[in-house]
Parts: C-alpha cells; structure tokens; sequence
C-alpha cells in the first residue's frame, strides 16, 4: 500500500546490533498486517492496547511482563528498535505481543471497528522546527482517525515534552467524543525520552482522555 499521509517520521537506517538483526529475521512470526489480525487475536484477551511509536520498547516491555491477558500491537518503523522488542518477546516468552512495523496511519486507515481498549503515544517527534510542524503526528485529522479504533469508553493516553507541541496536541484533543480522565493520579514509569526531556529542563505534559458517546438531544 502506498502511504497517502505525509510521513511523521525520516526512515533513517540507523546502526542495527547484532542482537537485533538476528531477532529481525523473526519478524513475520510476531507481526501482524491487519486490523482483522488484531480482532481475531483479541479474542483470546481481557483488553486490547495499541502503543503507536514503541522506540526502544522499554514500555511496551515492561506493561506487556505485567499484564499478561492484555494484547499489546506495538508499531513501529525503526528496525534497532524492533529487533530490540522481538529479542524481549523471545527472552521473556511474551505470548501477548505483537508488531506492525510500519507508520501507524496505515494499520488505523483500514477500517472503523472499535477495536482497541486503550492507545499510547509516548513522546512521538515533536518536529520542533516551524516549517516542519505539517509532519507532526497528532494532527486533527490523525485524532479522528485513531477515534474510529478506539472502543467506547477507551482510552487515549499521550506524553510529550515540548511545550508547543503541548499546546497543539491539547487544542486538537477538543474532540466531542473525548474528555479528560477523572481518576487517581497513576504511577507510570517515564521512558528513556521523558527522563531526558526532564533532564533537559523540559516538563512532560499528560494528555489522559476516554472516548466516549456524544449525547443527544
């Protein structure tokens, strides 16, 4: 499929360890390609979570060893980091994980079947440069489109450390169908990019929403 959206991303090659390209050769074992992929996987599990931009995996890692009757679809377009994951998957015997190793867009653009319990964004690029912003991820249009996968009283949770992009993502999440969480601050452990966005002297900014139905008349 030829991407219609203009990328979020620059597909750069990157150096690959070792370790990683090994476990790259075990990708078609653990990918999926399909929103119908995901349904069908779904059925064996209590919540269904998709992290768009894993990076490193660190996270992913960490809530799929938690949670095991949850389903995690990690995307992704950097080998390094999913060959990290798929060597994790492997090591750790995570049966609950799954990769889509392409931009996110394609996967959420195949239908509008209420399919994931939860998504997670983690400080994707915030393209700090103005003449760049039209690359960023977290357009309205991107909003409604993840909108139409997610389940009803779903949960949409993203994290970024760069105040404009805040102030962006904030104006697009003024959705009718979203609103705010009101629940116990929760306990999440920040990823390699938050900590060095704080060590930076940046803050990161939660955006913590649910989906839910518009009220009528």
């Amino acid at each position: 499929m030829r991407l219609k959206f203009l990328p979020s991303f620059v597909k750069r090659r990157g150096r690959i360890t070792k370790k990683q390209a090994h476990s790259l050769q075990k990708l078609d074992k653990y990918s999926i390609k399909t929103l119908s992929e995901i349904i069908s996987l779904s059925e064996d599990y209590n919540y269904c979570v998709l992290e768009i931009g894993f990076g490193n995996s660190e996270y992913l890692q960490r809530e799929a060893l938690e949670n095991p009757s949850t389903l995690f679809i990690g995307s992704e377009v950097y080998l390094s980091g999913i060959g990290t994951l798929i060597g994790a998957i492997e090591e750790n015997k995570m049966n609950n994980v799954r990769i889509f190793p392409e931009d996110a867009r394609i996967l959420l653009d195949q239908g509008d079947e209420n399919i994931f319990d939860e998504v997670v964004i983690l400080c994707p690029d915030p393209w700090p440069k103005d003449r760049h912003h039209k690359r960023r991820l977290l357009q309205s249009e991107f909003i409604e489109m993840l909108l139409k996968t997610l389940k009803w009283n779903g949960r949409l949770y993203i994290s970024t450390d760069w105040e404009h992009y805040a102030d962006e993502i904030k104006a697009n999440l003024n959705h009718p169908s979203l609103k705010k969480r009101n629940s116990l601050k929760e306990s999440r452990a920040s990823t390699k990019f938050e900590n060095r966005g704080i060590k930076e002297g940046r803050k990161v900014y939660i955006f913590d929403y649910i989906k839910t139905k518009l009220q009528s008349n």
